[in-house]
Formats: C-alpha cells, structure tokens, sequence
C-alpha cells in the first residue's frame, strides 16, 4: 500500500515570539510520516506581519508528497517506500514507472496493461519530424528537446485538460512513451543519420538503445547486458524529490499550464551544469586530467583547499554518507566495461583507477567523498559511445516520469494554490519621476 499521508494536526504546535514587541504566534506543526515535521507558516504574515526567509528554499516544504523519500545523512531514497537499491535489484524501469505515477506495484495484470499502453505510444507524429529540421545541425540536444516536448501540446490537443482524470493519463503515458523516440531523434539529427522508428517486440531500454545506434541498411543487436545498464540508469534518475527541475514542474503547472509545457519547463531547468549536466562534468574533469600519470597531481590539486579545481563526481550535495544509487551502477558500470571489452580505452581506464584512489584514499574515506551515481553513469555511457552532449538528455528521459507522477500530485491536491513566491524587497524606496530635461 502506498505511504500514509502526513497528519495533520494542530498539536504539537510551534512558538514564534517577536523580542521586539513580544508578540508571540502559534504556529502548528504538521508530522511526517518520516522525515522532519513541518511548522506551517502559512498564517504567519497574516498574523505577524513577517514574510520568512529561506534562499533556495533549502528549509521550506514546498508541497506534501506521497512519492519520493530521501535521507541524505543516512543515504537512503524511497520510491514510493521502496528502497531503491530493492528496486534496481528486483524490477524495470517500467515496473518503477508504474510505482511511481500509481501509487503501489502493479500486479501482473496491471504491468502488462501498463506496458501495452506506453508500447502503442511510442510513435511520434509524423509532422514533428519537421521540428528538428528547423534547428541547425549542431544545436545542443537539450535545446532541441526543450523545444520538441513543448511543441508536443501543438499536435495532442486531446490530452491537454488537466482538469480531465483520464486526460492527464493519456498524456502522462505519452510522455514517458515519446520520450525514447524524441531523444534519440535529437541525436539522430545531430550526426545527420535518419530517424529509427520504435518497434513494439523491444522493451524500452531496448528500444531506446536500438533508436540510437541502429541504421536502416544494416541490423542491430541490442547487448542484454547495455539494456539493463540503461535500465537500471533509467530507474535511479526517474525521481529524486523537490529537486530544482521537479520545483519548476510544479510550479509551471500551479498555473494551470498543459503536462507537455511543464515538462519542457522541467527539461530547461535541468539543462543548468549545477543540476543535471554532472555527469557531463566527470567526462571534462577526465578529460582536463589526461591520463593516469596525472592522477596524484591532480588528487593533491582537490586536497588544496586553496585550489579551485573539484573532482567532480565524488560526494553529493544531498548524500552525506553514501550514493545509494551510486552502489547499483558501480556494479552495472564494470558489467558493462566487461560486455564491451574496453581495456585500452585511456579515459575510462583513468576513471577506474581515479575510483581506486578514492575508495581507498584516506581523505576520502574520512570525508566519505565516494564516487556518486553521475560518476558512473558518465562512464557507462562514454563506454556505450554516447556523446557527452546527450549524457544530460538521458537524465531528462529517466527523470520525466518522476515530473509526471509530482505533477498528477500537485494537480489532485486541493490545497495547491499557483506558485507566489515572496521576496525581501531593498531597492530604493517610492520616488517621483523626473523628466529628461532635468536628469
């Protein structure tokens, strides 16, 4: 059964004194199901007068989910209750996708249906076809994509009332099923090869994989062992909580705006380096290493507090203790490098002795800098021949149906009002206006 919502009660409740006028506020307080309670300040400018504070919003509940769990200092993520690490291990992605946009696992019924539906939406209309020849050849595979699945409310206009239940299904099935297609139709154009149609008897990692790098004058085989690396890629980057892009998904869609325009908002704000373009990074940072001769000198370079230069890929932001996803693909990661024999390959060698290093490094160790999911998952794509310009594109794809299932949440909820952000304004204050003669 899916998680218990939070319960909301006025007790326990939160004291705010103002020491200025000694006014005091009860706030209540909301408690989680896990994690930490909530004060609600929703009442507290109408009662105080005081917007808070928060940049980044870094210690303000947005919303109230049901969906994704995480618990950075013990390195724990949740789908839906279920480990992530359990999920990898035991289902797909499209058994993860399910989970997420429903609620619980599907039974066996329920999974094929499923399956069915998104299998039979993977075409694309034949008209989009002409959207990527607008864009110069050499554009960035996001920009395309940002334009493409905003252009999708263009041509399905039968599932753009999100006020319509079976609506937003049949939206929220064509975006995770379009996905693939649209993706690897980006980095079809850009190397200036036709389009690959989807086919029906390949499950989706499969699928995608075969769109990519099959050609029509000669047969693909898809490696086993490369399928369930992109799956299990798929799965540990399909929700990640009130993360920046999931943030903006929500709040375009507070709005009112159609599913296919908060998710092209969701791929913009993914595009920024400092959200989903790290893994991009780890393939720079190898590359600005060289080769492993350099690989001390630039270990004494991160240990320099006064050195500018990061090894990107190590330590997470939000994971203070270790990567759970980090631990699934290290393993895909050399399943993967085995498959494809890659034993002269200098980037990838080097990457695999910088993880050495770091695993056993007493610096890193002791400040629990473990390599991180983006750290892998950059190697197993450079190892698949991915171009790093598309490493970001994939995050986009897996991610999609997490911004769906946030999105399907904020719309049912009756308590979501549209984004209004408040602000600590310092500019000047009321001033009159003066003419130009007098300027």
């Amino acid at each position: 059964m899916a998680q218990a919502a939070a319960t909301k009660s006025a007790a326990p409740s939160f004291t705010l004194t103002n020491n200025q006028t000694g006014d005091s506020y009860e706030l209540p307080v909301f408690e989680s199901s896990i994690g930490p309670d909530v004060i609600d300040i929703r009442r507290l400018y109408a009662e105080s007068d005081y917007f808070t504070f928060d940049p980044g919003y870094l210690a303000t509940a947005s919303c109230e989910s049901r969906i994704t769990y995480i618990d950075g200092d013990e390195g724990v993520l949740l789908y839906r209750g279920y480990p992530i690490d359990q999920l990898a291990e035991n289902s797909d992605f499209m058994e993860v996708s399910y989970l997420l946009l429903n609620g619980d696992l599907p039974n066996q019924g329920e999974l094929d249906g499923f399956v069915d539906s998104i299998t039979h939406h993977t075409m694309v209309h034949e008209q989009l076809t002409q959207f990527y020849r607008g864009f110069r050849r050499d554009a960035h595979p996001m920009a395309i994509m940002v334009g493409i699945v905003g252009a999708l409310s263009a041509f399905y206009h039968d599932s753009t009332d999100i006020n319509d239940p079976h609506q937003r299904m049949v939206a929220s099935h064509r975006l995770v099923a379009k996905m693939p297609t649209m993706a690897a139709m980006a980095y079809k154009y850009s190397i200036g090869q036709p389009f690959i149609y989807p086919r029906n008897d390949l499950n989706y990692a499969e699928n995608f994989l075969h769109m990519m790098f099959a050609v029509p004058c000669d047969s693909h085989a898809v490696s086993p062992v490369l399928a369930d690396a992109m799956d299990k890629i798929f799965i540990l980057h399909a929700d990640h909580e009130q993360n920046a892009s999931t943030s903006t998904v929500r709040l375009a869609g507070s709005s009112g705006a159609n599913p296919f325009a908060c998710i092209a908002a969701g791929i913009a704000s993914l595009w920024g380096p400092a959200h989903g373009g790290a893994n991009e990074a780890v393939l720079k940072m190898l590359e600005e290493i060289g080769s492993v001769a350099h690989i001390k000198e630039f270990v004494a370079k991160a240990k320099d507090k006064d050195d500018p230069f990061r090894l990107m890929g190590f330590g997470h932001r939000v994971y203070k203790n270790h990567d759970p996803r980090a631990q699934v693909l290290r393993k895909a990661c050399h399943q993967v490098l085995g498959e494809l024999g890659v034993t002269n390959e200098p980037l990838l060698e080097l990457a695999m002795e910088l993880e050495r290093i770091a695993l056993e490094d007493d610096y890193f160790v002791e400040r629990q800098l473990y390599p991180n999911v983006d750290f892998y998952s950059g190697i197993i794509l450079r190892a698949m021949g991915l171009p790093t310009s598309m490493f970001t594109v994939l995050f986009a794809l897996a991610r999609t149906v997490g911004w769906i299932a946030q999105w399907q949440e904020m719309i049912e909820d009756p308590g979501q009002k549209i984004g209004r952000p408040r602000q600590l304004y310092t500019g000047v204050n009321q001033r009159e206006y003066v003419t130009m003669s007098k300027r």
